[in-house]
Parts: C-alpha cells; sequence; structure tokens
C-alpha cells in the first residue's frame, strides 16, 4: 500500500548562541535576533517519512507555521525529497504557545487533504515541551504513537513500530490514519540532493512574492503567483483567512502560557592543576582520582 505522509517541521532559533537580549517585553523570544536552524528532531521525522515512502511509494508533504523566513525552511525540505510543502504564515499566529500553535496546525493538516500518517519530532529546542504533536493529534482525534524510534511494518492500513521507553523499548501497532513523534536516534536524516537543491532556489511563498512586487511597481501579485504555481515554484501558503480559524485561539490570544524569562546558564571550572606530561604526573593523577574515587 503507498503512504502519504504529513511531516510538522519548524524552523528554530539556534539556542546555543540565545541570551537575554533576545526577549520581548511580553515575555517571546525575538526569533530575528538569533539565526535560525531546523528543528533536528523534525529533520529526523521528514526522513523517516521519505523512507516510507521509498519503500511503500506515496507522498510527503512538509508543514511549517512561522514567519515568511521560514520559506527557507521549507526549500531545505524540497532539497531532500519533499514532494510538496506548506507555509502557514500569519501576524495573528504570532506569540502562540504549543495550544495555539497545535489548534492552528490542525486546522493546516486538515486543509491539506487526506493523509495516513503525520509524522512531527518529539519536541522542539526552542521549547523542551514535547507538547506541539499530541496536541496536535487530540485536536484531529487522531490515535498516536510518541518516542517512535523505529517504523518496523505498515500492511492493510495498521502500522507496527518501534517506541523508546525508559527501561528498552515496546512494539505497538495501531491503525491508520495516526500521529507519529519521532526521537533523535530514530534515522540519519539524509543529505538534499544537488540537483533539487538548484530547483529548489527558485521556489518561493507568498510573503515572499508580495515583497517583489513591493520592490517593483511593474508587478501584479496575482499574475505573478499564477506565474510561479504554473512553473511548479509556488509555496503554498495558508493565512488566518485561508484556515478559517477562531481568531482568540490563535496567537498571544490564544495561549495561556507565557515566557516570563531565559536565563543562560554557563557552566565554569572550579581548582585545577596542570599535570606534567610524563610518566610519574600521569601515575600520580591516577592515584588522586582513585583515591577522589573518581574511578577504580
Amino acid at each position: 500500500m503507498s503512504c502519504n505522509s504529513i511531516v510538522l517541521v519548524k524552523q528554530v532559533p539556534d539556542t546555543a548562541n540565545i541570551s537575554g537580549q533576545v526577549m520581548r517585553p511580553d515575555g517571546t523570544i525575538n526569533r530575528a535576533k538569533l539565526p535560525a536552524v531546523f528543528n533536528p528532531e523534525d529533520k529526523v521525522a521528514l526522513e523517516l517519512a521519505l523512507q516510507l515512502k521509498d519503500r511503500y511509494g506515496g507522498k510527503v508533504t512538509a508543514l511549517t507555521m512561522g514567519p515568511p523566513k521560514a520559506s527557507d525552511l521549507l526549500r531545505e525540505c524540497l532539497s531532500m525529497g519533499a514532494d510538496e510543502v506548506c507555509l502557514v504564515s500569519d501576524r495573528k499566529f504570532a506569540g502562540a504557545d504549543t495550544l495555539a500553535t497545535s489548534y492552528v496546525l490542525s486546522r493546516a493538516i486538515a486543509k491539506l487533504g487526506p493523509f495516513d500518517l503525520v509524522f512531527a519530532g518529539r519536541q522542539a529546542i526552542d521549547g523542551d515541551t514535547a507538547q506541539v504533536g499530541p496536541q496536535t493529534a487530540e485536536k484531529l482525534d487522531l490515535p498516536q504513537i510518541t518516542y517512535a524510534e523505529q517504523i518496523l511494518e505498515l500492511r492493510d492500513g495498521v502500522i507496527t513500530v518501534k517506541r523508546r521507553i525508559d527501561d528498552g523499548y515496546e512494539v505497538l501497532r495501531a491503525p491508520l490514519p495516526l500521529l507519529l513523534t519521532v526521537i533523535a536516534d530514530a534515522a540519519l536524516p539524509r543529505p538534499p540532493r544537488a540537483k533539487r537543491l538548484m530547483a529548489c532556489k527558485h521556489v518561493r511563498s507568498l510573503p515572499e512574492l508580495e515583497r517583489m512586487v513591493d520592490a517593483n511597481s511593474l508587478l501584479y501579485i496575482d499574475t505573478l503567483v499564477d506565474e510561479y504555481v504554473q512553473q511548479g515554484r509556488f509555496i503554498r501558503t495558508l493565512t488566518v483567512d485561508d484556515l478559517e480559524v477562531e481568531a482568540e485561539r490563535c496567537g498571544l490570544a490564544g495561549s495561556p502560557t507565557k515566557v516570563k524569562k531565559v536565563d543562560s546558564v554557563v557552566l565554569t571550572g572550579g581548582n585545577h592543576q596542570r599535570v606534567p606530561a610524563t610518566r610519574e604526573g600521569l601515575g600520580q593523577l591516577v592515584e588522586e582520582l582513585m583515591n577522589d574515587r573518581v574511578f577504580g
């Protein structure tokens, strides 16, 4: 059987470089102040979806909610092998917590049409909550398997999945459609293909085309969109109006949780000593470590 998958992906700030200066007064992060990266576990989720497509056929669609800059992430998804991509972007979605994000994503998934599987990374490195996947499944009334490590089989509308647990693993079977959250060890993401990478450089989303029109009075947005659609270079873009969402459930208005503070934790060393690079020096170091019960 073929399998059509939707993969939830996210462009996240590189948290290795975060500082207090990136916090806004309302408690949200000013993402423009940080370099953006592909959320690692979402990239693994995309790889699992592509592997499933390689084995059984079907289509892989990458879906992200974010600012226009997130178009870069979708171009990367296309270069890895995704068949289609979709950007959910609107100023009214800004500042969303996991509850508001999962609500909008669930509406976008329903808008994209029939699917067999929804993939998501276990969690994003900028939130560390692991809530968006399960909350999205709940809103779509889908069964879910979290912490997926390996897809063992797909047959007759039933999937068999190996999932990680604290003391080992479980093997679960569930009917499709289904949502899976994926751990980092599940797969090694494939590199972008050179030919697809070159083709994806010219793919554009609606906000990007609107900026082109703003910069050139000879261009018209409707004509430009039609041109890019016909050439297969348009990133489907969904806004508040397209999704027909309830405004009070989106963005900051629909987010009961708020980020109040980000602390940058720096680990510093204490006392240290220099060990001579001699047999006697190394022997003394080993003896001290054994006395301190570090090992031995």
